[in-house]
């Protein structure tokens, strides 16, 4: 009987000191899984932001176009001023080109952003990305807008609409 119990006893240990094996890797994955989380989080937030701060610049960028585009209109009607209107060109074209640069940082951005959600889908993540995802569509039709306007204005120039 005393052989009995004491494998009993030792059975028990064993089974205490896997259950604490078993404990101790289990805070090691909750740990890591919170620090992937909280990476997770961080990344996908900034990239929204990236996204949201690239359509902003993408729309002052369709602005510039468009303020180049005007006075590219204002100058034709002066022969004297060839130059100038060469210039607004210039600019128009330089600001379409950063508006297009800048659609494509957003959704470099906005597609970050998805792919951390992908992974993890959490209600603020998701708002994130969602966000990011929007961004993303303004700054491409910003871009759109000022590459419209850039020829537009390109056409003021004698012989810019070849």
């Amino acid at each position: 009987m005393t052989q009995n119990l004491d494998s009993v006893y030792e059975q028990i240990a064993s089974l205490k000191s896997d259950l604490a094996d078993l404990r101790n890797t289990y805070k090691g994955v909750s740990k890591s899984y919170l620090t992937a989380m909280s990476s997770l989080t961080g990344l996908t937030i900034n990239s929204s932001e990236a996204a949201k701060r690239a359509a902003l610049s993408t729309e002052q960028s369709r602005l510039a176009a468009f303020s180049a585009m005007t006075a590219a209109k204002e100058a034709s009607s002066h022969p004297a001023l060839l130059t100038v209107i060469e210039l607004a060109v210039s600019a128009s074209v330089a600001a379409a080109l950063a508006a297009v640069e800048s659609a494509a940082a957003a959704t470099a951005a906005s597609a970050a952003a998805s792919a951390a959600v992908a992974h993890q889908a959490e209600e603020s993540l998701l708002k994130a990305s969602a966000e990011a995802a929007t961004a993303s569509k303004l700054a491409a039709e910003s871009a759109a807008e000022a590459v419209k306007m850039s020829l537009e204005a390109k056409k003021m120039v004698p012989g810019g609409d070849e």
